[in-house]
């Protein structure tokens, strides 16, 4: 399993393939287990990539994957079809992971590498590096990124979560509402204050 994401991906949130999703999830919840395991294999990656994001941790995110569809497992019958299945499983992988560094106190860095355009980051990024040499642009890139990252620690975990969420898996507000179980304003407002946080954190960056 790989522990990071790919750079320059940004994850479109909609079911490939809808029907077959429905399908697969009908014939789980009847008890095919291979159905389930069809499920795992669609959405396992996605669900590691957000999970590594909040934690940073390449060991933790695969046990916290494994343990969320475990749980999605057991808490099937309960999955009432009312969202997308990958909505309401990512919903159980970001409470058990927000759980989990709650209750370790874990504050650690993740990367931001793949952060978006909607964010002005790589923008400014851009900036920053398209007036440099080479080897000062590596520097730059390398200290900012470190800066971002620092940056991103001092925000709460729900706030980490929703940046996360919109700008490296590309869900858009409705959906991290169903995720976060929440209203579409509390994530707009979390997002805004996020990215207005991050702006006066790398404030002589982005200057």
């Amino acid at each position: 399993m790989e522990s990071s994401v790919s750079s320059n991906t940004r994850v479109v949130g909609a079911d490939n393939s809808k029907e077959d999703v429905i399908s697969l999830v009908q014939r789980a919840k009847s008890g095919d287990l291979s159905a389930f395991d069809s499920l795992m294999v669609r959405y396992r990656q996605r669900l590691y990539a957000v999970i590594y994001n909040m934690t940073m941790n390449a060991e933790d995110a695969a046990d916290l994957t494994q343990e969320s569809f475990v749980k999605a497992f057991r808490s099937l019958s309960k999955f009432k079809e009312k969202s997308s299945f990958y909505t309401w499983l990512y919903r159980i992988g970001v409470n058990l992971t927000l759980t989990y560094l709650k209750k370790r106190k874990i504050r650690q860095f993740f990367s931001f590498d793949q952060a978006s355009d909607d964010g002005g980051i790589n923008k400014d990024l851009e900036a920053i590096s398209s007036t440099s040499s080479t080897s000062v642009k590596k520097a730059l890139n390398n200290e900012l990124h470190e800066k971002l990252n620092e940056a991103l620690s001092k925000l709460s975990d729900k706030h980490r979560t929703i940046v996360v969420l919109f700008e490296i898996d590309g869900l858009g507000h409705k959906e991290i509402a169903k995720v976060m179980n929440c209203t579409e304003g509390t994530v707009r407002s979390r997002l805004f204050y996020a990215k207005q946080q991050l702006q006066s954190y790398l404030s002589e960056y982005l200057n």
